[in-house]
């Protein structure tokens, strides 16, 4: 390990634990002060750029020993970070485009604090008073960049999402009783009517408004593969992603079309009597997948490794729980705390995936656990640049590998309709392949990308529309589960020729997992020294093409 690049990292990760902005996602969740509120003023895009020029310039002065491969993958994970930067700030520019960005930094901050399991640490009520009065002010800030800005399809989403905030605001703190201190609650309930009538005329704005603003773009081709190259250093063309989730769709389709009608006679799996039953089913099972993970030879099970379970939706976390992803998959300040996914209480209409983990929680298992074993193993590796790196790619791409693993393994022998489950998550994650890199290049306008998941999904179109919209806005996510698991699948593959009879399934698993945000074209110039792909990437280096 490099102690320069070390030290550069410490750096950047002190500077984005105040300057970078909140992600509804999970994955990349940064550790931050309980009264940390972000800033998305002009004024501080300029702070951003300027501190992102000086880490440019400092990295760009390191003298990396060529022969070092580690440092020089390091180096690279940091370039990558710098990139991801300048690509949000002055590519995507949600931070003025996008209302459902806004909302989520304006309102995020207070469902990011409330996720751990009470009793919550020390400041975070503190730091509830704090973002509760700063919420009418910061929906002016909001405001004031989307009329300079603002793209119609977001403000119609996000006006969607925030119907009824004004009772849900209050909702939310009302669901705090028992949880928080008298006198917080107290402070709470004194500043909810406020907070909550700024975020209703917010989104009852935003729908009058929506009209007005500009439309959805595309970032287009040659941006978008500056975005594969520089940021997620990828090696793939957008149409080779695109024709591998096709052959993958089609696929999916057909194994879950043959499992459905070999298991025809076989009735469908209940849902959960009570939410009470399902918290006790998915703790039982948890600790039997890893007991399978480990007989199996697929992953080792250290005795550090915490559990992942489940809880019932808090009173608290209900009202706002559009924010984001609820769980709580723990940091690495915190691998001595279990992980928690929250659910809500089983009933036939459930949402898809909800539906799914109610008649059997392996189904979230292997997927959301997948999610905090390999972050919390990736935590306490040694290496603070890789500690701190997160990259969708591989992060969904290790869960959503995990899930054909572990079918194919035999976890679901006795589960015939958890198999076809697993297989229509595979169909789902194709298409979004399809949809987000054909959105990104230009190949699909708008509304061909609605008709598309209208059509083959099939999916609402109203649905359709938020989905696609989201899209435009951030690039690069949706396809990133499966993008990922084929780059994985391909490192396996490799590995298996390359190795022969030494090969090791659990050991190739257990260094990606413990190294497991690196980017598949780093880990195969580690694991295989293969550098292909890495030389691919660093040919493509250079600045942001110009918007065409």
């Amino acid at each position: 390990m490099s102690t320069p690049l070390i030290d550069l990292s410490n750096d950047i990760e002190r500077w984005a634990q105040v300057a970078a902005f909140r992600s509804s996602d999970d994955i990349p969740r940064l550790r931050r002060d309980p009264e940390w509120l972000p800033d998305f003023t002009p004024a501080s895009i300029d702070e951003r750029r300027e501190a992102l020029a000086g880490f440019r310039e400092r990295l760009a002065g390191l003298e990396i020993d060529e022969t070092d491969v580690a440092s020089q993958v390091d180096r690279r994970l940091l370039t990558s970070v710098l990139n991801r930067v300048e690509w949000d700030l002055d590519v995507l520019r949600n931070w003025e485009r996008d209302a459902v960005f806004l909302v989520g930094q304006i309102l995020g901050p207070w469902f990011d604090i409330l996720l751990p399991v009470p009793p919550f640490a020390d400041g975070v009520e503190r730091g509830l008073v704090v973002i509760a009065a700063s919420i009418p002010e910061r929906v002016d800030a909001a405001r004031a960049n989307l009329e300079r800005a603002g793209v119609a399809d977001l403000a119609r989403v996000a006006a969607l999402e925030l119907e009824n905030m004004r009772e849900r605001f209050v909702a939310s703190v009302e669901g705090l009783a028992g949880v928080v201190s008298d006198g917080t609650l107290e402070e709470l309930r004194a500043l909810a009517p406020a907070a909550g009538a700024a975020l209703d005329d917010f989104g009852l704005w935003l729908a009058s408004a929506a009209d007005g603003f500009a439309p959805s773009v595309p970032v287009g081709r040659e941006r978008f593969v500056w975005f594969l190259r520089n940021v997620a250093l990828i090696a793939e063309e957008p149409e080779e992603l695109v024709r591998a989730a096709l052959q993958d769709y089609r696929r999916a389709v057909l194994a879950e079309v043959v499992t459905k009608n070999r298991f025809r006679d076989v009735p469908t799996d209940p849902i959960a009597s009570t939410i009470e039953a399902q918290v006790e089913r998915q703790a039982q099972q948890e600790a039997e997948v890893r007991a399978f993970s480990e007989s199996e030879g697929l992953l080792s099970q250290p005795v550090t490794l915490r559990r992942y379970h489940v809880a019932a939706t808090p009173a608290y976390l209900d009202p706002v729980r559009f924010l984001g992803v609820t769980d709580d998959l723990t940091d690495e300040d915190r691998l001595g705390t279990d992980s928690v996914s929250y659910m809500p209480d089983p009933r036939p209409d459930l949402p898809y995936f909800y539906a799914a983990n109610a008649r059997d929680p392996r189904l979230g298992i292997i997927h959301e656990g997948a999610h905090y074993k390999q972050l919390a193993l990736s935590w306490a590796n040694p290496d603070p640049v890789r500690r701190r790196y997160v990259d969708s790619v591989a992060n969904e791409g290790i869960a959503f590998y995990n899930e054909e693993l572990m079918l194919l393994a035999g976890l679901f022998d006795d589960a015939p309709h958890s198999q076809e489950v697993v297989h229509n998550f595979n169909r789902l994650r194709s298409l979004r392949v399809v949809v987000d890199v054909s959105l990104a290049t230009g190949a699909f306008s708008l509304e061909e990308a609605v008709d598309f998941f209208v059509r083959l999904v099939p999916m609402d179109v109203e649905t359709a529309r938020e989905e696609c919209a989201m899209y435009l806005a951030t690039p690069g996510l949706a396809m990133s589960y499966h993008v990922g698991k084929q780059q994985f699948l391909r490192l396996v593959t490799d590995a298996v020729v390359a190795r022969g009879a030494d090969f090791s399934l659990r050991e190739l698993h257990d260094r990606v997992w413990t190294n497991g945000n690196l980017p598949f074209s780093l880990h195969r110039w580690e694991i295989l020294g293969d550098r292909a792909d890495v030389d691919l990437v660093d040919a493509a280096s250079g600045p942001i093409p110009a918007a065409r």
